[in-house]
């Protein structure tokens, strides 16, 4: 299974700053020393014209030339450096690598070690988020198949993280080829939600019974209305009972039990599947960690599936 990864590039933060920006080398540290059938790869930079196919071209440019206002840079959350600039490109390049790969090359499963960029917009980034790189990616993949398809690529993006992805909903509402589906916390950010094709709202302390449950209802109802050819998973870590900011109450085993259900419900329609780690900022970072090093063991079981059908 091949994985893409960005963490070379660890922006020069302030003291203090809740961001964990480590977890992206630990992840992998720990993918190198326990999982090395994972196939790891530096992910290239996506360019302007990429982007372009999902953020408006003054974004962009005030990305990439450092004229974001005090006010915009506040609301990302990262101050701007040109670290910020290039993360920003090869992480949503690793999600681009990581459909390709699932979509394209033989695959079937691929990933991303950061990503899961969700709150950025067309026009402005927000919560940690400069550019949307399940969007650039859903973009990128139809545009591919579109040169040898006459049917367009359906995508479904679905979204684990504890926060609903409100800047994958805005950008594409109305948009019958993508399907957003967004489970998430009801009181966590952001406090004013958008509307995705199907969001389904938690309460405060939900534990693995109740998700699991809640889950299950999404995935049904996201069976009945819509045929995905292609599946991008936000495999977020922060509805762990550990992570300071999620309010939720999951347990090892049921963030384990979320990732081998979505897995499987892809699995058993032959759905080519990319995913990304998405959030994740526990009081201890090694647990954050510690889920994602699951994610990524149930990820290669379901990679072994795929490459027996070839067999």
């Amino acid at each position: 299974m091949r994985a893409f990864y960005s963490d070379q590039f660890v922006l020069p933060l302030p003291p203090g700053h809740r961001f964990p920006m480590a977890k992206y080398r630990l992840l992998r540290e720990r993918l190198l020393a326990e999982l090395p059938q994972v196939e790891l790869a530096a992910a290239p930079p996506v360019s302007d014209g990429e982007l372009a196919l999902v953020h408006t071209p003054a974004y962009i440019q005030s990305v990439v030339q450092g004229s974001l206002t005090p006010a915009q840079q506040k609301e990302i959350g990262f101050p701007w450096t040109p670290a910020m600039v290039e993360r920003s490109r090869r992480s949503a390049g690793a999600t681009v690598m990581a459909a390709r790969e699932a979509l394209f090359g033989g695959q079937g499963m691929s990933a991303n070690l950061a990503g899961g960029t969700h709150h950025a917009y067309a026009d402005k980034g927000s919560g940690f988020c400069v550019f949307n790189d399940a969007a650039v990616a859903t973009r990128l993949m139809q545009a591919e198949w579109g040169r040898t398809h006459k049917q367009p690529l359906q995508v479904a993006i679905i979204d684990l993280d504890v926060h609903q992805g409100n800047g994958t909903a805005r950008i594409f509402e109305r948009d019958p080829d993508v399907f957003t589906l967004s489970l998430h916390g009801a009181r966590n950010f952001p406090f004013a939600k958008e509307i995705s094709d199907l969001d389904m709202e938690l309460p405060d302390g939900c534990d693995d019974a109740a998700y699991l449950s809640a889950l299950e209802q999404a995935l049904t109802e996201l069976e009945a209305r819509f045929n995905p050819g292609l599946v991008i998973y936000l495999a977020g870590a922060d509805p762990h009972e550990g992570d300071r900011l999620g309010r939720l109450s999951l347990s090892f085993d049921g963030l384990e039990a979320r990732d081998r259900r979505v897995f499987d419900w892809a699995w058993s329609k032959r759905v080519p599947l990319a995913f990304s780690m998405a959030g994740g900022y526990g009081r201890e970072m090694a647990d954050t960690v510690q889920a994602q090093v699951n994610t990524y063991r149930v990820a290669y079981a379901y990679w072994r599936r795929w490459q027996n059908l070839s067999q």
